[in-house]
């Protein structure tokens, strides 16, 4: 009987093993077709034929548990989704994924995704407020970040329509920004915490 056991759970190791190394094989296509999805939008590319784009489950495969660094543009965006609309609906969230690209390649703005969430955080002055708060910013919940990451994925294959009419920037209702008066605005969320 104790055999039987300890075969049954080698058996179930070696599965677990062969779907971790699955998973991490999807993820790595993923990071490699979202680098070249990103040059795409930069170059103002058209949309990648079916075969360049991310598939859902090789999104979902990269940083599942919403811990990983942020060192990869699917990571960089569904964070960005994540933290500055979570609480929101998936128009909200789409807003926040198409200003960030939006803002690719575009004057001010680096070539990356990473480098546009990132961007300010060595003067202090960071584009988006999750990102240098001091707070953490790992994954609170999983279930929005799964969301985040689809919508992640829909902009990088060039799959969403930009709600926001083409905007570089946003911000909270709750606040007014000096910056918002040299702007015109585009778009307004329906989310009201």
């Amino acid at each position: 009987m104790r055999l039987t056991w300890m075969v049954i759970g080698l058996t179930a190791a070696a599965l677990t093993c062969v779907s971790h190394a699955a998973d991490n094989s999807k993820a790595e296509v993923a990071e490699d077709k979202a680098e070249q999805l990103e040059k795409k939008v930069v170059e103002e590319a058209a949309p990648p034929k079916k075969p360049e784009t991310i598939t859902p489950a090789e999104v979902q495969a990269v940083d599942p548990a919403g811990q990983a660094p942020l060192d990869d543009s699917i990571t960089c965006l569904a964070r960005s989704i994540y933290w500055e609309a979570k609480g929101a609906d998936a128009r909200d969230m789409s807003a926040v994924a198409s200003v960030v690209i939006n803002r690719l390649g575009h004057d001010g703005f680096p070539d990356t995704i990473c480098g546009v969430v990132k961007q300010g955080v060595e003067t202090k002055a960071c584009q988006f407020s999750w990102w240098c708060d001091g707070r953490s910013d790992q994954v609170e919940e999983a279930s929005r970040y799964e969301v985040a990451k689809e919508i992640a994925r829909k902009a990088l294959n060039q799959q969403l329509k930009d709600p926001t009419g083409g905007a570089l920037y946003f911000h909270d209702r709750k606040v007014h920004p000096a910056w918002a008066k040299a702007y015109r605005k585009t778009a307004e969320t329906r989310h009201k915490p």
